[in-house]
């Protein structure tokens, strides 16, 4: 990614936007703050270098301008000593020359183009940096309030959602339970007349087997 990419992305960039997505939002503010200055530090090496470039282009253009002048002057003395072959050859250098000055001179219009660029740019992240490190705490701590809020939404609403439903399902079959239970005939809860008496004839059968085995034991031990 170029110097000028990152720049775009870091000067269009929303911060709040990108906490809202964060898992780590110090992580991501610090991670960013990072970037804007090591960003900062290059577009501000190559503003740097542009304006070397126009310096140097600046006075190759002044350098130029001066040669044109000398060059002019022994034009003008090849003439007048009827050195026309001279005076040709120096107009060929002048001619050169002012080509060159042209060159130097819009070269030096071209970096001062790219220096204005590159200023307003590093304003722009200078901003968006002390922008960022004011608000970083701030921000920060928004966000985990915000975290912190929407966990306890979700507790609540997951215990509202089964507990609480799941405790008033049981409640409601109980009371239907006691709801049936009380619905019942009254006379079908007594046992029934075949079952007193099968009850007492059970009863009958084991006390006579009881007298039996006691007539058998005793009768054995008199012997």
């Amino acid at each position: 990614m170029g110097v000028f990419t990152r720049l775009k992305d870091i000067v269009n960039s929303n911060l709040n936007a990108m906490l809202d997505a964060a898992e780590d939002p110090d992580k991501l503010i610090r991670l960013m703050i990072q970037e804007m200055e090591d960003t900062l530090v290059e577009v501000k090496a190559n503003c740097a270098g542009a304006i070397a470039s126009r310096k140097r282009a600046e006075r190759a253009t002044e350098a130029a301008a001066k040669a044109i002048a000398t060059w002019e002057e022994r034009t003008r003395l090849a003439i007048e000593k009827g050195r026309e072959d001279l005076a040709r050859e120096a107009i060929r250098e002048r001619r050169r020359l002012e080509e060159l000055r042209e060159a130097h001179a819009a070269e030096a219009a071209g970096c001062e183009t790219v220096v204005a660029g590159l200023k307003e740019d590093i304003a722009a992240v200078e901003a968006k940096l002390a922008d960022a490190r004011q608000r970083h705490r701030l921000l920060v701590e928004r966000h985990r309030r915000a975290r912190s809020h929407q966990q306890t939404r979700g507790v609540i609403e997951r215990a509202t959602r089964y507990d609480a439903v799941s405790r008033f399902d049981q409640l409601e079959q109980r009371i239907e339970r006691m709801e049936a239970f009380a619905e019942i005939d009254p006379d079908l809860q007594k046992p029934s007349l075949e079952e007193a008496f099968a009850a007492l004839e059970a009863s009958e059968g084991v006390e006579e087997e009881l007298e039996r085995l006691k007539r058998e034991l005793g009768g054995g031990r008199r012997e």
